[in-house]
């Protein structure tokens, strides 16, 4: 694609964003919250409950971190835990394997070399087991409240169908909506994404009738198209 073509389609997307987000605003709210219930006084516990919230529900990760955070109260609580024991205690959340890996070797490597001290900046914090750049986004917009797009499976499904990109693969849609959300969008778009792909915007089969975005959503504007 020529420079000038890009330009005029972040151009357009720009311009459909215009349209959305106040709906969205309107809709949701523009309060800035997290689903994920932590101690900010503890900001690691966010990011062990994003890593336990990877293929598994808000709600049920809540539910074990309940518990979790009281039986592992700190940092060098996790680090010295048993990973059999982890596995049990994680268990309901799924791939619960992998997942006690990296809440014990994250928690053993901010000790080690952070001084257990959470670092805010993406390179540091996506060189801790199990963080991608979702888990560290999360993390850096609401400990830290540095502007950053969070894309999980409701953001990745909603922007798309919106027309605000036409990638699926969740690094190349977090830099799409880089270049076509303002910045004070960038924390927004997820809770709002995640409000729209719970209530309307569902997969595989979003309700349409019922969503207050359909004179400027893309999918909708095709699919009515062809019927």
């Amino acid at each position: 694609m020529g420079k000038g073509k890009q330009q005029e389609d972040i151009t357009a997307r720009r311009e459909r964003a215009a349209r959305i987000l106040p709906l969205l605003d309107e809709r949701y709210g523009t309060d800035l919250h997290t689903y994920l219930v932590f101690d900010r006084d503890k900001a690691w516990q966010l990011l062990f409950s994003t890593i336990l919230s990877a293929q598994c529900t808000d709600d049920r990760v809540n539910m074990v971190t309940k518990d979790l955070f009281v039986k592992y109260p700190t940092l060098e609580a996790f680090a010295a835990a048993d990973l059999k024991e982890m596995e049990r205690d994680i268990h309901s959340t799924g791939f619960y394997h992998n997942k006690a890996k990296s809440l014990i070797g994250s928690a053993r490597m901010l000790l080690e070399e952070f001084g257990g001290v959470l670092p805010s900046d993406i390179e540091s914090l996506t060189r801790l087991p199990g963080v991608g750049r979702k888990t560290a986004n999360v993390v850096r917009g609401n400990v830290f409240g540095l502007p950053s797009i969070v894309v999980d499976t409701h953001v990745k499904r909603v922007t798309n169908r919106l027309g605000l990109t036409d990638n699926t693969d969740p690094v190349k849609v977090e830099f799409d909506l880089y270049e076509v959300l303002p910045e004070d969008h960038w924390i927004l778009i997820n809770l709002q994404g995640i409000a729209l792909g719970r209530e309307i915007c569902k997969a595989p089969r979003p309700r349409c009738g019922d969503c207050f975005l359909t004179g400027c959503c893309r999918y909708y504007q095709e699919t009515t198209e062809k019927t």
